[in-house]
């Protein structure tokens, strides 16, 4: 009796204690059990009512095929397992049972791969696609499922034949993708590759007229073209081949942005071949880096940004990274250029180029907005400003050279004729080009300019010149400002120095004439230069043109006219003819020899040249026709006369007109 009781008892125990299997929720139970078919309910049945055995034993009849199931009927099937899946503790029970549907799917999924391989592409038929879109939305998910239980006992064989059927559609829209991709790099887009090479842009030129149908044009593709990336973006992201999707992507368009690059005329140029380059080709180069560069920014750029955004319209995360990317690949590649350039030989001739080539870097920075990642935007910022930094800093050394070349040229041969010195015209035209950068140049000069440590008088000297108050009241803080006028300095110390090689007083000051007006008349042709240098600094030039003219009169015609003087050409009140005589000898060679000589020299500004001549002519004729007035009758008539009274006043204006022309031959040419 006891034994039975504790036989009982544990029969009891082993009940309270049974599995967590066998006390699944009755809603488990009841989606279970709506998964049964027909005929597997009936043996149920059978089961807890069992029939009475016949008196014989017939055949078991065999079972009859399932019937086929719908694409509908098998979503339906599928949708009810995933419910079981979901409700179903996979830490601690095995997965329900596949059912048939989901083998019925995975047969229907292989079918439309293959009719996808062979017949209508994927996005021809909206219908097809929908389907096949739901289909594989639902083995994604019940494999999601299934994968989170520790035990594949039940569903390993389901597993595996989903996972390959899946892995077979997504090479299918891989493939797909890569078609679509690749039509638009054989389009190559419509870019011309006889596109000009850059050059600085005129003021009254917009090159953003051109730019709506370029950005329309690129990238190349259709709208369903553009339409079917999407789906198969959403299908192969949503699917776990996001990765896929994006390298596959990824590696495209960077294959077709690259091909368009060379169309353009820019290849991966090597430091080391950039370094080997002559100075004619390597400007070339420059020129087509900055064509290309602004197309990027403008046209292309903005093409592959409003691209992904429409790929991966439904996951804007994925598509900023993936166009950061691109757009960072490409970029770098043309900062390293920029800084391949930075380390070749500097000359004055490349401060332009390399000005260019800082303003393109530095139009490029604003674009680099939050159509990047925060990483990729901070990584490009950073290579920009490198690149910029670079480029600044070159400009300055470049520019600042310039003063070391003024310094050099000290010849010790004077011009010839006293005419403007090469030294002048070059560092004038050098100037009034730079000056057409002077923003660009006052912003590289305050970050980069760094006075000389070693000297204390060159620093107190800029500070001076920055501190110099403006026509305007203002006070003037350009640090390039001050730089030009340091330089404008030197080349007026320079050119001081050089005067003085001619032993010519007279042709000393039209020498520092012929420069000065050169650099007044370069000035004031050029609003940006004259800006700099501002009204007080130009009328203290022209006074000291003044002055130099007014040097120029006394040294040469002062002697002249002291001939013309009434001072010693009277005896006891009467004229002493011996003298008048002399007198007019004296003045006969004196301007023979002045018009000899200065006939030859050259005063090249025609104002400046007419300015001379009148003021000659103003001071000795009047003088001139003065003295022959009241002692022509002194002399003799006939050949008296014709010996020392050798020029009538017309001939005389007729000379000065002569003078400063740079013909020696004029006074042969008169005679004759």
């Amino acid at each position: 009796m006891d034994k039975d009781n504790d036989k009982d008892n544990d029969n009891n125990d082993k009940t309270d204690h049974a599995s967590p299997r066998e006390h699944q929720s009755d809603d488990v139970q009841e989606i279970t059990g709506s998964l049964m078919t027909g005929e597997s309910y009936q043996k149920q049945q059978s089961v807890e009512q069992p029939a009475p055995e016949p008196a014989f034993k017939q055949p078991d009849p065999e079972p009859e095929p399932e019937p086929e199931l719908t694409l509908h009927q098998a979503l339906e099937g599928v949708d009810r397992y995933l419910q079981v899946l979901s409700v179903t503790n996979h830490k601690t029970a095995d997965p329900p049972e596949v059912p048939n549907a989901v083998e019925s799917l995975i047969k229907m999924v292989e079918e439309m791969v293959s009719n996808y391989s062979v017949k209508a592409k994927f996005g021809q038929n909206q219908e097809e696609d929908s389907s096949f879109t739901e289909s594989l939305s639902r083995i994604t998910k019940m494999l999601n499922l299934l994968r989170e239980f520790d035990s594949h006992s039940t569903s390993g064989s389901s597993i595996n034949r989903a996972t390959t059927v899946l892995h077979q559609a997504m090479t299918m829209l891989d493939t797909e993708m890569y078609s679509i991709l690749e039509s638009c790099h054989h389009k190559g887009g419509n870019v011309d590759p006889k596109t000009p090479k850059a050059t600085k842009q005129p003021n009254d030129q917009n090159p953003q007229e051109s730019e709506p149908k370029e950005e329309e044009e690129y990238p190349s593709f259709s709208p369903e073209q553009i339409a079917g990336l999407n789906r198969i973006a959403n299908i192969m992201i949503s699917s776990g081949y996001e990765n896929d999707c994006c390298l596959l992507y990824n590696a495209m368009r960077r294959k077709t942005f690259l091909n368009e690059l060379e169309k353009l005329g820019f290849e991966n140029i090597s430091m080391e071949d950039v370094h080997k380059m002559q100075w004619e080709a390597m400007e070339g180069e420059i020129a087509t880096w900055i064509n290309v560069m602004k197309h990027c920014s403008t046209v292309f750029l903005r093409g592959e940004r409003k691209l992904s955004l429409s790929v991966f319209a439904d996951y804007p995360s994925i598509s900023k990274r993936l166009f950061g990317d691109l757009a960072a690949a490409v970029i770098i590649r043309f900062l390293n250029f920029a800084e391949a350039i930075t380390l070749t030989k500097r000359s004055a001739e490349r401060l332009f180029k390399f000005l260019d080539m800082y303003e393109t870097v530095r139009d490029l920075d604003p674009g680099i907005d939050d159509s990047y990642s925060i990483e990729t935007a901070e990584e490009l910022k950073s290579e920009t400003w490198a690149a910029k930094s670079r480029l600044g800093e070159a400009a300055v050394s470049i520019f600042c050279d310039l003063e070391n070349s003024i310094k050099r040229d000290n010849g010790r041969t004077p011009v010839p004729s006293g005419a403007v010195h090469p030294l002048t015209r070059y560092t004038m035209n050098y100037l009034k080009y730079a000056c057409e950068y002077k923003d660009t140049l006052e912003e590289v000069f305050k970050q980069h300019l760094r006075m000389d440590e070693s000297s204390d008088s060159n620093v107190q000297h800029s500070e001076t010149k920055e501190g110099n108050p403006r026509d305007d009241g203002k006070s003037e803080t350009s640090r390039f400002g001050g730089q030009l006028n340091k330089v404008m300095d030197l080349l007026e110390e320079n050119l001081d120095m050089k005067s003085k090689l001619y032993r010519d007083a007279s042709l000393r000051y039209v020498f520092l004439m012929n420069n000065g007006r050169y650099i007044l008349q370069k000035i004031k042709g050029s609003n940006e230069i004259y800006e700099m240098m501002g009204l007080t600094w130009c009328r203290k030039l022209s006074s000291e043109l003044r002055m130099y003219h007014k040097s120029y009169t006394r040294e040469t015609w002062s002697r002249l006219l002291q001939c013309l003087s009434l001072e010693g050409l009277q005896v006891h009140g009467k004229v002493a003819k011996p003298a008048v005589k002399e007198r007019f000898k004296m003045f006969n060679t004196m301007f023979d020899e002045i018009h000899r000589t200065q006939s030859t020299w050259v005063v090249s500004d025609e104002q400046l040249q007419s300015e001379l001549r009148v003021s000659v002519s103003a001071v000795v004729i009047p003088a001139y026709r003065s003295f022959l007035g009241r002692f022509q009758q002194y002399m003799t008539p006939g050949r008296q006369t014709e010996k020392y009274i050798k020029y009538q006043p017309e001939d005389i204006e007729n000379s000065i007109e002569e003078l400063f022309g740079g013909d020696p031959t004029s006074m042969a040419r008169r005679r004759t």
